[in-house]
This record gives C-alpha cells, structure tokens and sequence, in this order.
C-alpha cells in the first residue's frame, strides 16, 4: 500500500479534498470502492459544464442542478438531459453528494475525466450504470473519439490487437482538417496508406513505454514517413480490416513520441522572450499547428497588429522584434488541429514561458528580466545566507497572504503581497528573525507562481459579509460565510498553476505587467537579509484544465502532448487535475527551463516539488545536474547548494514505474534529492490521513500511555504492540530514514531500516540523510495543534498538550534529516480542526504571531471536506479549555525556540552523511522489553573523526508518557554528561528537573519531555 498525505485540490477552486481522496484511493484494486457499493442517494454529473447548468460553480458533488434521475424500472441505471452550450467540457459522476465516491473513463473509480465538445448549444443525455460504473454521453462519436494507437517513431504506430488476427489488415487514414467519419463501415473523408504488421514492440521501445509492453508494432512506408510532418497536423486513424477486408475497428493515434523522435532538437532552444541588443526574438514549440502568428499589442497607443511567425525544422515557431516591442502586451495566435474537438481550431494564447503578464494573465508581456528598473537596490551584491549542507536547513513553510494579511504593522497596500517581507519593522518579520536567530535558516513559500484561481484585481476580491469574531466558537455560521465568496475573495493556497514562470499577481501591488518581478525579488532580498534562505514550491505535475477550456494554455498548444493521457487518449487526473506528462521531451524541458530561470533571474535557494513522484526520475536528475552548473560568476548563483525536495508519492498511472522510473522515495535514493518522510510523521501523529476515526493515537499523542478510549485505538494489548512499532518507525526517521542502518527492532531482532515495515513499504528508503525531509504537520491535513486536539485525551490540561506538541516537534529538529515546520507550529497553530484548508479563506488559515489567537475555535471548518466530523467537531470547538491563552502560546513558542537553538548548537545533529550516522547514532533500547513510549538517542563523537570540537557527545531522552522514566544507557557510566544550556538555562522549569547519574549510567526525565544531555 502506498503513503501518501490527503491532498488539497485545487482544480477551479472547487474539487474538494474528498475527491483526491478518491483519487488516490482509485490506485488501489478497483474492488477496494468499485464493487459492492450500495445504490447511491443521489448521482451527479460533475465538471466543467456545471457551471453552465445552473451550478454555482464546476466541479461541484453536491449541485441538484447536475443530478441525474434513476431510469424507472432499470435499477441502478440513471440518465439526465441538459442543454450544453458550445464549447469543450470534462465530465465524470459523483455520488452520494461528495467526492468519496466518484467514477470516470471507463468506470474507473476516481477514473480520468470524460470528454464532450459541442459547436452549438445541443441538448445531451448523460448516463450512468451502477452496476458497472460506466458513464456515458449521447453524442455522436468520431471516428478517433478515443486515441488507442501511438506513433512512437516515423515507421512505426504501436497498437493493441487482438490475440486472433489471421488475415488482417491494416490502414492509416489521414484528413487535414478532421472529419474522418465511419459511413456503413466505410472510413470516409480522408486519404489512407497501408500498414503492415511487425509483430511485437521492440525490447528498446518496451523499455521506453512499460506500459506499451503488450502492443504490436504496425510499419509506416518509407512513402508515408516522407509526409509525416504534414501528417501529424492533422486528423489520424489506425483502421484494421479482418481477414474478409471488414472493419473490425478504427482509434485515433497519440502523437507524443514521434513528435519527441522528430523535434528532438527542440530541446535546445530557448523559449519565451529572448533580448539581444535591446531586441526581442519570441519562440513557441507548435509543431502541429499549421500556422502561428504573433498578436502584439505594443505599449502607448499604437494599435494591435498580427506579425507572422516563421516556423523551425524543430517545430517551433519564431519572430524577432525591435525596440519598441518592449513591454508590449501579446499572444499567440495558433490554428491547430484539436482532437476533441475534431476540428482545426483558431487558438489565441499567452506564452507557456511568460516572463510577465498582465491583470488576470490576459496577456503575455514582453518584458526583459535584465531591465536594471526589474532590480532592487542591491540585487547583483545579494549575500546569501550561508548553509553549512542540506541537511542543516531547518525549514518554515508559510503562504504569502496569510504571513501578512491581517498584520496592521504592516502597511495596508502591502499585505498580502510580496511586499510584505520588505517591511522589516512588521510584527511578522520581526517574528521570521527570532525565528532565525534561533536556528531557522529557510522559508518555503506555498506556489507563489502565475495562479489560476486568484482574482488578481485586489478591488474585485471579496470579503465574508459577516462578522466573524462575533459568532460561536463551534457554530457553522463562519463556514458558511467564508464559503459565500471562496471563489471570488484574495485566498487560495494556490496548487492551480496558471503559468509556471510568472511571479502570482494577487501578491503584488500592481499585477499589471513586469511589476511583479522586482516586487518578488524584493520578497528575496528581504527574507535573505534576515538570514533566511527562500524556497518555492512548484507544481509541474499539472494545469487547471485541458483541451479548449480557456485556461488551457499546453494543450491549446500543441493538444494531447503535454498532457498526460489514458490509453484510449483521456487526459489523466490522478493528482487532482490535468496531469501533466514531464516525461514527455518538451514538457520535462519546460520543468527543467523554469525551475533554471527562478534559479538564476529570482535567486531561489530550493524548489519543493508538488507531487514529484508523478515526475521521472530521469528528470529530477536531470535538473539536478543542471542547477549543479550555475556559477556565481557566470549566473550570480551557486547552483550545487540550491536544495531539491518533494512528495515522493507512489499512486495514480505512474504508480510502481508503470511508465517510468519515478522520482519517489525509494527510488530517490543516491541522488540527493529529498522527499518528505510520512513514517515519521504518521508515528508521532498517531493514524494517517485517510483514517475514518481521527482519534487513532501515536507516540506523541498517548498511544498506550495515555489513551483517549476510543474504540479505534483497539486493545491495551494492540495499542503496545503498535506503539512499539511507531518507535521503530521513529528511530529509522531520527537517522534521516537510511535504508541500511540497523537497529534492533520491537520483536528484538536486528534489522536495516528497509526491513521495517510502513504499511507494505520500507519504513527506510534514504542512501543520504539529505533524502529525508523529517516532519509532523504541513499545510496539508490537520495542523499539529487540531491532530492533538482529537489524539489525546480531551481532559488532558493546556500546558500538557504544549509539551506533546514540542515532544512532537524535536523528532524532527533532533533528527538527522531535514528539519521542516508548518508556519505557526510553534504558536500551536490551529485551522480550527479544518483538515483541508485550500480554499477556506483568511479566517480558518488564519497567522498570528501576536498570538491574541492561535486559530481554534473560529466555527466549523467548510462543509465540503468536514461535515462528516462536525458533530463530534462540535464538541471539541466549544470546550473553552482547548483555546490557548496568549500566555500559553507564548510558552509554546518558548519551548519550540530552545529546540531550534539545541539543533543549531551542534554539528551533531546534523552529521551529514550515512557513514557517520552509522558509526556514531546509537539507540539504547530496543526489543518487546523497552519502555513504551521512551526513546532514547545516542550520539557519541568519540567514535570516528571529531565532528564537534566542543562535545564528545549527547544523548537524547524522547519521554511522551505522562510519568518520569529513568533510562540506562550502556558504555556511559562514569561519563560526566548534563542538561543542554539551553534547556538549563531556559524557561521551562519541568526539563530542569532532568538529571542523569554517572553512577548508574542512566538519565531521568520526567513526563512529556524531550531533554538533551551533552558531554564537554
């Protein structure tokens, strides 16, 4: 079973996260939702026409307008009629009123979307069958409605057959402009060649495309290759013919390979605006378009013209201006064959590799990021912050808009913005350099690329026309008030990439034009000049939309080539969206080029990659190789230190390297790249993130030592035996989840760390501690705060649950990986148990670093994702005894601090590499006879070279039971160690307690406590 976090969907604002649960859970056997389900209560058809039915917006499970009524006397079957508007949709059902149960292409349980194209207003009747799950349309099909055939290289179309094909035959028809139609068995409205069968896909082409393994290979003639850049702007079709020359059946052809195969040397042109002595060449890869022209609006007064492009032998298409074209607003204008729609298309579009942008993404504009009026003071002498390794970065992840928004220290045209962290007199940068100066070296910024959602013109944005301070705690009056505007107000966590390199527009000032741009790298400037590395993240797993849809931009491009699609040529949605196909030449070099240009024309110092396990490895370490040769002489950055980290997820198509080595966590190993670490989390968290019950405990929320009495939980017996193996998962974390280290684990036996186990998956999956991105909350799920909030005891007192939070925060300050924190986790940030946020608007994501409110208690969180939890919900918001004091926050953060300081102090914490984590990090205990809930870390520095010339060593007691535990340690008797400074001198009296007895060689600590010892 795979591991994955419950993801935010951020698809036109509206797929809820239940419908990424179904997603995700669509990798499973179908039988695991597909079958057996009882009749739903109500089936909806979802997508991106519902707004055009009478929905509020698309993609919505529970708009009556969309229903589709049972069939009388046809059990299970259900069909609606609705009058579609011109234009092209997708479409699949949900049922039940959420996203929990959806099915799409071919009954699949959260299944890729279907696809419907009308050029008039036309009446359609959708269906849907319970009992196969299948889905349906009335309209007429092309001939190539479903693209089965691929065009890997000019002489061959791989095919799926059938296993009897005696006699067959086979043809390629071809029409320029669509229309190929089957009249009585006859396809008409085309030319045709012949095709001859091969036999069996080469070993080479079988290793290319796993998933191509069981095809034939049909020959395309010497002839035919010769026509083949005309061919393919147009509409193709593989037709076989039985042995009596009937048609046994016709598909369209998927076109990415021969166009990688023939335009391979694409690759290494550079795209977007380029300036050479004041002028500007533009370049737009279109190698099936039959013509591209520039629309350019140039700046001042002068009228829009349409300048033609001249099109490369690699495909692209290409223009050279002169100066006055300067921040000209423009767009391509594309006439393309379009498969869904089985027609050439006039395609107007902004540049994938836009530099600037207009209000709302309108317009590309043709700016120059070298213009000196793009750079602040001081740009070209930015001193970076310094950074010993990657493992040393202890990173902060914040969204833009919330670090700011409701910060009155901040001046009001810059809240919200980028602008922001050049305020360095505001509360919250005033709290981003305590936080460094304690041992913070990196924030991560949720995508603060082009987003698709945001309205941008901050007069348009909307606020909740409620006052929300003065309504109950457990109420769900804010929900519903939030909810009112969440398509239209200023918030979206924002993984809905518009443009991939293009500063968001609703964090700036002025989002017309290059703007953007110097008030990002003035976002830079500030957060290094407070000893703050940036990180972005970035999201090249998928676009917002495909096909025609308006914000479509790749496929109105070049269609069904940057997308990632089905075997019958569907787009693929298993990462919530479009996904996008990275393995693809083009699009894996769009990925690579923008990560480069935010590198070195933004000064990033790391990318965090949503999603990155739907991406190949291949191209991760690509782009590694890549980033490793910028030079701060020649590219004003040092490329080697840029950090790379992501999800490492294993699901959806790609799933087990179904297409390609993917770039998940066991096989990231020896690359340096990171990848989050959910066995860590999972463990001190207790459960995981699709449990029904959130109340299931771990380690650090009274797992056996302090259980909560739910039923989930199961018997003493199993909570012990679980908790058990949670510590296992836990010490394989603290090594930074090294694959071969070896410990003795809870049945007493010594094993490497790839032989724990994670639900079916090593729980050690790292060659370099580097690879471990070690953490217990980020802004997916609950935070911290809310899953403690559920986990422990609901009588357990404040200043109890701040010490299990800090407990839970030094697995992953004390661990050998890297180090990451949710923005606030210090500050027990809540979202008032709202499991997924992404859309939930500044008064449930709410950042307070004045600490008058940590966030919880501010209503039931949005219906869509939580109702199901509300009651007990209820329950929880209303307990006044679970809303912190400012005084309780303030100690909270205290304490988070100290363990920001202990890991600075020392090197030891941050060894940096496999050997000398094996040599030097011990545990004391392990086996059945350890003490539960007690974990208890070594690190002796008189093994081996010297990492700290102040310390020969420490150790570190991990004590979440709610008593004292004393601990012996082997080889430490007569050993002179003692409470860290820090923890000594700090501002918790109940860590001063802790003591250790040279006699015994043991150490005493009392409940909920981690405490570190040191020897000089």
């Amino acid at each position: 079973m795979r591991s994955t976090p419950l993801r935010r969907t951020p698809a036109r604002r509206t797929l809820s996260v239940a419908a990424v649960a179904a997603l995700l859970i669509s990798a499973l056997p179908a039988t695991a939702l597909a079958d057996h389900t009882p009749l739903p209560s109500s089936v909806v058809l979802v997508g991106s026409l519902q707004s055009e039915l009478g929905c509020a917006s698309d993609w919505q499970p529970d708009c009556t307008a969309t229903r589709l009524t049972a069939v009388p006397g046809e059990q299970g079957r259900y069909r609606g009629t609705f009058t579609v508007p011109a234009g092209s949709y997708d479409y699949k059902v949900a049922l039940n009123g959420s996203w929990t149960e959806n099915y799409g292409a071919a009954g699949a349980p959260g299944g890729a979307n279907l696809s419907i194209s009308t050029k008039q207003a036309t009446e359609v009747t959708f269906s849907y069958d319970h009992a196969s799950h299948v889905i349906g349309d009335d309209l007429p099909k092309s001939v190539t409605g479903k693209r089965a055939a691929q065009w890997l290289e000019p002489g061959l179309i791989a095919v799926q057959l059938p296993a009897e094909r005696t006699g067959f035959s086979y043809r390629l028809f071809a029409a320029p402009e669509g229309g190929l139609r089957n009249d009585a068995g006859s396809i008409v409205g085309g030319s045709s060649s012949p095709l001859s069968l091969r036999g069996a896909l080469p070993k080479r082409l079988k290793k290319s495309y796993p998933q191509l393994a069981s095809y034939q290979a049909l020959q395309v003639p010497k002839a035919t290759q010769r026509r083949l850049a005309e061919l393919l702007t147009g509409q193709l079709a593989v037709a076989v013919y039985d042995a009596q020359g009937a048609l046994v059946s016709s598909t369209g052809v998927q076109l990415p390979g021969v166009l990688d195969e023939i335009y391979h040397k694409a690759t290494t042109r550079t795209f977007g605006p380029v300036w050479s002595k004041g002028r500007p060449s533009l370049s737009v890869w279109a190698p099936t378009a039959k013509s591209v022209s520039l629309l350019l609006d140039p700046a001042g007064s002068a009228p829009e013209r349409t300048v033609p492009m001249k099109r490369a032998a690699d495909g692209s298409w290409t223009v050279r201006g002169d100066r006055s074209w300067r921040n000209a607003r423009y767009l391509y204008q594309v006439r393309v064959y379009v498969p869904s729609t089985d027609a050439v298309e006039v395609n107007k579009v902004t540049d994938p590799y836009s530099v600037a942008l207009t209000t709302n993404s309108t317009h590309s504009v043709l700016a120059d990021l070298a213009d000196p009026a793009l750079r602040p003071s001081g740009w070209t002498r930015l001193v970076k912050p310094k950074l010993a390794s990657p493992e040393a970065s202890t990173i902060y992840e914040l969204h833009v808009r919330d670090f700011s928004i409701n910060d009155a220290t901040v001046p009001a045209a810059h809240r919200g913005t980028f602008l922001a962290f050049s305020d360095s007199a505001s509360d919250g940068m005033r709290q981003l350099r305590t936080l460094a100066r304690a041992g913070l070296n990196t924030v991560h910024l949720l995508p603060v690329n082009d987003i698709s959602s945001i309205e941008e013109d901050r007069a348009k944005q909307q606020s909740p026309d409620c006052d929300l301070a003065a309504m109950a705690p457990d109420s769900d009056q804010q929900q519903e008030c939030v909810e009112a505007v969440a398509a239209k107000d200023g918030f979206n966590w924002g993984y809905d990439p518009l443009h991939y390199t293009n500063p968001e527009g609703s964090y700036a000032t002025d989002p017309d034009g290059p703007g953007r741009t110097r008030e990002f790298r003035e976002m830079v400037k500030g957060l290094n000049s407070a000893g703050l590395r940036t990180v972005i993240d970035v999201v090249y797993n998928h676009t917002p939309a495909a096909g025609q849809d308006p914000k479509s931009i790749l496929d109105r491009v070049v269609p069904g080539y940057y997308q990632r699609l089905t075997a019958t040529g569907q787009v693929e949605t298993s990462t919530c969206c479009s996904n996008t196909a990275t393995e693809h030449a083009m699009m894996g070099k769009l990925m690579i080029d923008s990560v480069l240009t935010w590198a070195t024309q933004y000064k990033v110092d790391g990318f965090r990659f949503d999603l990155m396990g739907h991406q190949p490895k291949a191209a991760m370490v690509e782009l590694r190789k890549k980033l490793n040769k910028l030079t701060l002489n020649r590219d004003g950055v040092d490329g080697k230190r840029i950090y790379l980290y992501g999800e490492g997820w294993n699901f959806g198509e790609v799933a087990d390297n179904a297409r390609f080595v993917q770039a998940t966590q066991k096989e990231l190993a020896g690359t340096g790249i990171g990848a989050f670490n959910d066995r860590l989390r999972d463990a001190v968290r207790g459960g995981g993130p699709f449990d029904e019950d959130q109340r299931i405990q771990g380690f650090a929320s009274g797992q056996f030592t302090d259980p909560n009495g739910v039923a989930a939980n199961g018997t003493p017996e199993q909570q012990k035996a679980s908790l058990l193996h949670n510590q296992d998962l836990i010490k394989v974390g603290l090594t930074g989840s090294l694959r071969d280290y070896r410990l003795v684990n809870a049945a007493g036996k010594r094993v490497k760390g790839s032989q724990i186990d994670y639900n079916g998956a090593p729980a050690g999956y790292t060659a370099d501690p580097q690879e471990a991105v070690t953490y217990v909350e980020a802004h997916d799920n609950e935070t911290l705060y809310d899953a403690l909030v559920y986990k422990l005891p609901t009588d357990t007192a404040m200043a109890d649950r701040i010490r299990m939070q800090t407990l839970a925060l030094s697995t992953t300050a004390l661990g050998q990986g890297v180090s990451f924190w949710h923005a606030g986790a210090e500050l027990l940030r809540s979202k008032s148990l709202d499991r997924n946020s992404y859309d939930s608007g500044d008064w449930f994501n709410v950042y307070d670093v004045t600490k008058r409110t940590n966030g919880f208690g501010r209503g039931l969180p949005p219906k869509a994702d939580n109702e199901s939890k509300w009651p007990l919900m209820r329950t929880l918001l209303g307990d006044a005894a679970l809303r912190p004091q400012r005084s309780e926050i303030a100690a909270a953060e205290r304490q988070a601090l100290d363990l920001l300081r202990i890991r600075k102090s020392s090197p030891l914490f941050r060894l940096g590499s496999a050997a000398l984590i094996k040599q030097k990090l011990r545990f004391a205990s392990g086996g059945p006879a350890q003490t539960p809930g007690v974990i208890v870390m070594r690190i002796d520095d008189t093994v081996g070279p010297n990492v700290d010339r102040k310390l020969r060593g420490l150790v570190v007691v991990f004590n979440a039971t709610p008593g004292a535990t004393t601990q012996t340690v082997p080889g430490v008797r007569g050993h002179r160690f003692r409470l860290h400074d820090v923890q000594a001198d700090g501002s918790d009296p109940v860590v001063k307690t802790s003591s250790f007895d040279a006699t015994a060689g043991s150490f005493t600590v009392p409940g909920r406590t981690v405490a570190v010892f040191v020897e000089r």
